[in-house]
């Protein structure tokens, strides 16, 4: 089921707030938002290259000019949630800790190295990443980080941001704007393609997902994917618990995980893009089981999303 979305573009979602979605589905096609209050925004992700985040910012002028934006939330240390932060360097930007040690460990420098390898990984990245430019990229990390929760006030707006990582990543915030039923959530949601747990554990962004299915909210920003609901919140939880149980049964029977991972059939979320990502979230599993297994590095998980998507010869 390919994502339906409209071409990239601003959403006015009312009381102040505002999506900025992908005009394309694919990897590193990530969303923004802007909540505005008087005088003041603030700014949730950039983007995954400067003239992605270029071009949204210009396209959120005719809000900014009159509430510019004093603070930046990133929501999660991939890349294409923060590789446009030089851009909006003036304002403050903010992270949560694990956050901060994703952004530390990779940057656009290792990016460009697994973008130019040639070998299965490297011709993978590049077939789904060419469209980024990560060249003129500088990194510029939060100038202040929180631990559990914390509370801003932006121009008279109430806005909660919550870390209820480790769990797509080291750290995983929410963006939760009470008064406009409305929560901005990172990479916590995908609506339409197929969620990825680089870190985890399962169980956290399990238990994310109830926090998001408790809140009193309409409105619901994924990290990719159109604007939705807390329909998208069931899918994507649904998906963690079957390929959790799946992939447990195999690992309880011996089988190694990559074998796992071909062996598992998706079902009713074979239709979501990027299946590749399952060789990620076997591997996740394997690993939460039998903490003794070596972890993998980027190129490793790469090759073995590349070995799914395409199990030809030279990619």
């Amino acid at each position: 089921m390919a994502s339906v979305l409209s071409p990239a573009g601003r959403i006015d979602l009312g009381h102040g707030c505002h999506a900025w979605v992908a005009g394309t589905a694919g990897w590193g096609m990530s969303n923004a938002g802007l909540v505005t209050g008087q005088g003041e925004s603030l700014l949730v992700d950039t983007l995954y290259d400067l003239r992605l985040t270029r071009a949204m910012l210009d396209g959120l002028a005719p809000v900014t000019d009159a509430a510019p934006i004093s603070t930046v939330v990133n929501t999660h240390g991939n890349g294409d949630h923060w590789f446009g932060n030089q851009l909006v360097a003036h304002a403050e930007i903010i992270a949560a800790r694990g956050t901060l040690t994703d952004m530390r460990q990779v940057g656009p420098a290792e990016m460009r190295t697994l973008t130019s390898a040639e070998t299965v990984a490297g011709r993978f990245a590049r077939r789904i990443f060419g469209r980024f430019d990560y060249s003129e990229i500088h990194p510029v990390l939060p100038h202040r980080v929180f631990d559990g929760e914390t509370v801003l006030d932006i121009g008279g707006t109430e806005v909660r941001l919550i870390d209820v990582g480790p769990a797509h990543s080291a750290g995983d915030t929410i963006v939760h704007v009470p008064r406009a039923r409305t929560v901005y959530t990172g990479d916590i949601v995908f609506a339409g393609s197929t969620p990825v747990i680089w870190h985890g554990p399962f169980a956290n962004w399990l238990t994310a997902c109830d926090l998001l299915l408790d809140l009193d909210v309409d409105i619901i920003v994924p990290g990719h994917g159109p604007v939705t609901t807390k329909e998208a919140v069931h899918t994507v939880r649904d998906y963690l618990s079957y390929v959790h149980e799946q992939a447990t049964s195999r690992f309880s029977a011996g089988m190694p995980a990559e074998a796992a991972t071909r062996d598992i059939r998706l079902g009713r979320f074979a239709d979501l893009d990027e299946s590749e990502r399952l060789a990620v979230n076997v591997h996740t599993v394997y690993r939460e089981l039998d903490p003794s297994l070596p972890p993998l590095d980027g190129p490793q998980l790469f090759g073995r999303m590349a070995g799914l998507a395409c199990p030809c010869p030279g990619l």
